[in-house]
């Protein structure tokens, strides 16, 4: 596939939007994490929203618990994208959820987004970096000013993971920000019908195998706690303002 962002089009993605929410309860108990709403709209469309700005044409969403209310709310389009889904009947993980949607993929590479968390980030370039590196996965990595809720990253000078250090170091660093651009044969190699995390099974044993690691520099959100949820407002608002100043400023 060529580069540019005509080609960015017929990328195929798939948005994991599959998970309990368990952590999040407390805040909204009635409806899958992809729903919950911040200035008054669902967490999903932020991402939808940035799929569409960058081109994209086509996105499956991964639905698991709750699914339904998915499908209800977002339906078969949203803006340019055509929306399809592909629901687990009981749940099985990043990695089995996205080897569930395998038919639905049908690009090389694959784009895949976490459902509950958003980068501050330009799809495209990501893309073409991939393109260069040859690579069977590379993963978006933000910068944070703490890593100790999610572990962190480390690459070496050509972007190749090297080292997925626990969550328990702290301090600011690099961290897996759920953006991947994955070959559909590494999908495929996942087992059918089985629970694995593409974070603690796949991505580990893809270490010094041709895993890179993209640096972003833009704002991370993980909205998985009540506290990083009650921050979503704020962080939204702050992008929209930042997109709006620029989108002036250009013209």
């Amino acid at each position: 596939m060529g580069h540019g962002v005509s080609a960015f089009s017929d990328l195929s993605v798939a948005v994991l939007a599959g998970g309990l929410g368990t952590r999040l309860r407390p805040v909204i108990s009635d409806r899958p994490k992809a729903l919950a709403e911040i200035h008054g709209r669902p967490f999903l469309a932020y991402l939808l929203d940035q799929l569409s700005n960058a081109g994209s044409s086509r996105v499956v969403l991964c639905t698991g618990h709750l699914g339904e209310q998915i499908e209800q709310a977002f339906g078969k389009r949203y803006r340019k994208l055509q929306i399809s889904y592909s629901r687990e009947t009981r749940p099985l993980g990043t990695g089995g959820a996205l080897r569930l949607a395998l038919p639905h993929l049908v690009s090389d590479p694959v784009l895949v987004m976490n459902g509950d968390s958003f980068c501050a980030t330009d799809l495209t370039s990501f893309w073409n970096w991939h393109a260069t590196r040859g690579s069977q996965a590379t993963m978006l990595l933000a910068e944070v000013p703490n890593t100790q809720r999610y572990g962190s990253v480390k690459i070496d000078h050509d972007g190749a993971v090297i080292q997925f250090a626990e969550k328990q170091q702290g301090g600011s660093g690099l961290i897996n920000a759920g953006v991947y651009l994955l070959s559909p044969r590494l999908i495929d190699s996942i087992p059918e019908d089985t629970a694995v995390s593409l974070e603690h099974n796949v991505f580990p044993a893809l270490m010094n195998q041709g895993l890179y690691g993209y640096q972003e520099r833009g704002r991370f959100l993980d909205i998985g706690t009540p506290e990083d949820f009650a921050a979503a407002e704020q962080f939204f608002a702050a992008i929209d303002e930042r997109e709006t100043t620029a989108v002036c400023s250009t013209r």
